[in-house]
């Protein structure tokens, strides 16, 4: 879990909680260095020739809806009207994000395919302030332009399928460009001029103040039904098995 700067020693003491929870390397503030986070993921999908998991059924994802909520921050995923909620606060820099989408994203696309649960995606970008640079930023804006296009489900996955290492501010606008190449009709001449000029700068930022005032303590944070996950709860976001048995015990049926 990725874990926001507020005093030192807080960050310290939430860091360490987190590691022992998770049983995963965090993505640690204190000294910006990550290893071993994606070693513990369980796969929703193959590798792909390049090391990253494959890119599910993009019949599949492009068919599931995405709108913006009405609040201006929240970008809702699959039918308003599903009796389910989950709640995922996210930064894209942040590896622990990508253990749970890379574990348990295809799972929850297929229930927002089926109607049962919609998804309530709020994206941070703390990250940037911890460890230098404007990646976590650069790729809100870009999410958030996939929206627009239709596309933000399998463009979702896809940068989380080539996530550069965290200390690497490697979400730049050419690189973004590139991924979102990979997304059948996606890369239209407005998609690339939001990406280059930054058009959604002021959501991002506006999102960046909803994660803050969310009470999360850092990335992922999950909340299924109204009711956070966390305690020993939070180590199973990151097996398959595991989130589709949690789903149901918070009343995901």
């Amino acid at each position: 879990m990725a874990v926001r700067i507020t005093a030192a020693a807080t960050a310290a003491t939430a860091a360490a909680a987190v590691l022992v929870m998770l049983s995963l390397t965090a993505c640690d503030p204190l000294s910006a260095v990550t290893t071993d986070s994606d070693a513990k993921a369980t796969p929703s999908s193959t590798a792909s020739a390049t090391g990253g998991p494959a890119l599910s059924d993009p019949a599949v994802l492009g068919s599931i809806p995405a709108k913006m909520g009405s609040d201006g921050t929240t970008i809702i995923v699959g039918q308003a009207s599903a009796k389910n909620t989950v709640q995922v606060y996210e930064d894209l820099r942040c590896p622990i994000c990508k253990s749970f989408e890379t574990a348990s994203g295809a799972t929850l696309a297929a229930l927002a395919k089926s109607g049962k649960v919609k998804i309530e995606y709020t994206l941070a970008s703390f990250l940037d302030g911890n460890l230098g640079g404007n990646g976590s930023k650069r790729a809100a804006n870009a999410l958030r332009a996939s929206v627009e296009q239709g596309k933000f489900v399998p463009y979702h996955e896809a940068l989380y399928a080539n996530q550069p290492e965290e200390t690497n501010d490697g979400f730049t606008a050419d690189f973004l460009l590139s991924i979102a190449g990979k997304v059948d009709g996606l890369r239209t001449t407005a998609f690339e001029a939001a990406v280059k000029k930054g058009t959604y700068d002021s959501f991002v930022q506006a999102s960046e103040k909803a994660f803050l005032k969310s009470g999360a303590a850092g990335t992922p944070y999950v909340k299924i039904n109204g009711k956070a996950v966390s305690g020993d709860d939070a180590a199973k976001l990151h097996d398959a098995t595991q989130f589709a048995a949690l789903l149901k015990e918070y009343g995901v049926a």
